[in-house]
């Protein structure tokens, strides 16, 4: 996560970027934008907001050497050469351009900013930003003509959200620069991250917990829930989350044996765990340190609401581990030949 409050828009320039598969081609820009204040006003916050509750970061990434990635090299070039700015930013989205592989990529308006000021985990540095815009919104024009007003429909961009961004910071560790990447037109995530960005996460905290998070959800979804209920579902993701807000640590072992009672499901987690890995292409640690952020993040996109096909709707409190066990009956009545909840309680709120 960054923060924005001191940052500002050194330079920036817009381009368009075509695609080789509809014939559409790229057009560049020779001047920087020069913003008038209202423009300048509604334009940083709008570029750097995405940013602020982005917890996980990512690295360059290159299958020979990392110096060899594309936009790993043109950075470093605006990074370090002022007078380099806008001949790079057309090198940029020319490669944007080659990654258009598919007739599904969008066009749109490349913007490449140059931010000073930007300030991650307590540092302040400057940062290089390229951002996508592809889909453009209607809005009306009034205008006066022959002393009466009338209005016309403009396309523009929305000042709600980018469609697709990342922030080089100028700022490195021992795995590189550090990027962090937002993307709201998902539907082609690996044009944008693989082919274009050519990023991977960082091996940190962050991503590490991130990843184990995911492996329980995915588990309590296609096993436990297929196997035994949405009830053994959210059970298990309540005490998942409670057992990494109670450790700094995670150990994968401790944390089979504080969830599971029988040895059978311990197995069925290492097995799907396996399955994980192999789908996701990666490997998870034993052991590794928690990231609070990307915990507290997660917990909020975690949804446990029982939904039964009878019109009813049980919420179950993700802070309230033991509750689907203490208060939440399963049965099955023979007389109506249905699967039924009983819920206990004190008092009605």
């Amino acid at each position: 996560m960054i923060s924005r409050k001191n940052a500002s828009i050194s330079k920036f320039i817009i381009h368009k970027v075509g695609n080789k598969f509809n014939s559409t081609k790229n057009a560049f820009s020779e001047k920087l934008v020069e913003f008038d204040e209202a423009s300048y006003e509604l334009m940083l916050p709008f570029l750097l907001r995405p940013f602020g509750t982005v917890v996980q970061s990512y690295r360059f990434n290159h299958h020979a050497n990392v110096n060899l990635n594309e936009i790993n090299s043109y950075s470093a070039q605006i990074f370090n050469d002022d007078d380099a700015f806008i001949e790079v930013s057309k090198h940029i989205v020319t490669h944007l351009f080659e990654q258009s592989t598919s007739a599904n990529i969008k066009t749109g308006d490349v913007l490449v900013v140059m931010f000073e000021g930007i300030e991650f985990n307590d540092i302040t540095t400057n940062a290089l930003g390229i951002f996508k815009i592809e889909n453009k919104v209607n809005f009306f024009q009034t205008f006066l003509e022959n002393n009466s007003y009338d209005v016309l429909v403009q396309k523009g961009i929305s000042s709600k959200k980018v469609d697709k961004g990342c922030l080089i910071l100028n700022q490195s560790d021992t795995e590189g620069n550090i990027i962090l990447s937002v993307d709201n037109n998902n539907y082609d995530a690996q044009y944008w991250i693989n082919q274009f960005l050519n990023i991977k996460y960082a091996d940190d905290s962050n991503n590490h917990t991130q990843q184990y998070i995911e492996l329980c959800k995915d588990f309590s979804e296609e096993i436990l829930k297929s196997t035994y209920g949405a009830q053994e579902k959210n059970a298990f993701l309540a005490k998942s989350i409670d057992f990494f807000k109670e450790n700094e640590v995670v150990n994968v072992e401790r944390f089979k044996e504080e969830l599971f009672e029988e040895d059978k499901h311990k197995s069925m987690f290492d097995d799907y765990k396996k399955t994980f890995e192999s789908e996701q292409n990666l490997v998870l640690r034993n052991q590794f340190d928690v990231s609070e952020r990307v915990v507290n993040k997660e917990k909020k996109k975690i949804k446990t609401d029982i939904k039964l096909d009878t019109h009813f709707s049980i919420k179950v409190d993700i802070d309230a581990p033991d509750a689907t066990v203490d208060y939440l009956e399963r049965g099955y009545d023979e007389e109506k030949k249905m699967h039924y909840y009983k819920v206990f309680f004190n008092a009605e709120n």
